[in-house]
């Protein structure tokens, strides 16, 4: 029984200190309306149900990102710094800033 319990606390360490790994990814810089204003690279950290974009010592997190049906409409959510974080795809994100009328689209190799 005591072997039982240290292999499952063992596993239940294992499983809480693992964390997600972050891949730099290129993005896009663009306004609203889709005129290309530039290039930029962050490191996107992909939760599945949310995601975090790193850049400069800076961090974004989008939040619970939520959709009433995938197949129709991206999963989305509206950031504490208030830019709507979009998840496009398993290898592309994007944050809008609607009081800066620009988004950033980042594609993830």
């Amino acid at each position: 029984m005591l072997r039982v319990l240290v292999v499952i606390g063992v596993v239940l360490l294992a499983a809480c200190s693992s964390s997600p790994k972050g891949v730099v990814c290129a993005g896009e810089v663009a306004t609203i309306y889709g005129q290309r204003m530039g290039a930029t690279t962050g490191t996107i950290f992909d939760l599945v149900n949310a995601f975090s974009v790193s850049k400069d010592d800076v961090t974004v997190e989008s939040g619970p990102l939520r959709s009433t049906d995938r197949f129709h409409y991206t999963p989305a959510a509206v950031t504490k710094e208030g830019y709507l974080a979009q998840r496009l795809s398993d290898k592309q994100f994007r944050l809008i800033d609607p009081q800066q009328n620009t988004m950033i689209t980042y594609t993830c190799e």
